[in-house]
């Protein structure tokens, strides 16, 4: 779905606009990924994937999550990769104990150029460790879009959307269903064949435990991408 016509929907809705609560922050990342070939030949269609994120909210007044995450991959052609990875969320948000989450999860990336610009699609399965064994399974996919422009093409519009599900209810990770939403919209600047910046809005839908309240954040979004 269209990310603007996705937020249209949300606002549109009374049920929801009623509980929706609003604020405004940003997300900043850097992300690594390169071949293993560096570490042995034979390697060379192994692959790794290096990411770090610092996130607030609050309107820019609170640093509430920070995200690391490791994966090892493989190329099973040139354009599609498949993941198993690690992530750490500490989180601390206002007025709410602090939770250090952890994931594992598998992941398929494919990548489609077109005539009009290169399409991704990534698929990640999460097993998220919240406190104890309550373990909540959360699908999620992005589909992403980027488009050189002609006039300059080291320049490129960047649009994608991630679509999160609560495969199953759990005490501390919410009634299954509906998850979240990010949709994202931008620019990219790419230096070299090695970084790539990228900035824009971000645009998050969050549906909370019981699926009674709603946050949406707007977001300034940051990032450094690192090919080796």
């Amino acid at each position: 779905m269209n990310p603007l016509g996705l937020t249209a929907i949300i606002l549109s809705s009374p049920a929801l606009a009623d509980d929706l609560l609003q604020d405004a922050g940003s997300w900043l990342q850097i992300v690594g990924e390169g071949s293993l070939r560096g570490v042995d030949p034979s390697l060379e269609k192994g692959r790794i994937w290096l990411e770090g994120q610092s996130r607030f909210d609050d309107n820019w007044n609170h640093w509430y999550q920070g995200m690391v995450r490791a994966a090892l991959g493989y190329s099973l052609s040139d354009r599609a990769t498949i993941w198993a990875g690690y992530t750490w969320l500490p989180t601390q948000n206002v007025g709410k104990e602090y939770v250090s989450q952890q994931d594992v999860w598998p992941a398929f990336r494919y990548v489609l150029p077109t005539d009009f610009g290169t399409l991704t699609f990534r698929t990640m399965v999460e097993s998220n460790f919240l406190k104890g064994d309550d373990v909540r399974f959360r699908p999620r996919q992005m589909i992403r879009f980027m488009h050189p422009l002609e006039f300059e093409p080291r320049l490129s519009l960047i649009t994608w959307d991630e679509f999160f599900i609560r495969a199953n209810s759990t005490r501390f990770g919410g009634k299954s269903g509906f998850d979240q939403n990010r949709a994202f919209a931008g620019l990219g600047w790419t230096f070299n064949k090695n970084f790539r910046a990228e900035g824009g809005y971000l645009n998050q839908y969050l549906d909370d435990a019981t699926h009674t309240d709603n946050t949406m954040h707007h977001l300034i979004m940051g990032s450094l991408y690192i090919n080796f």
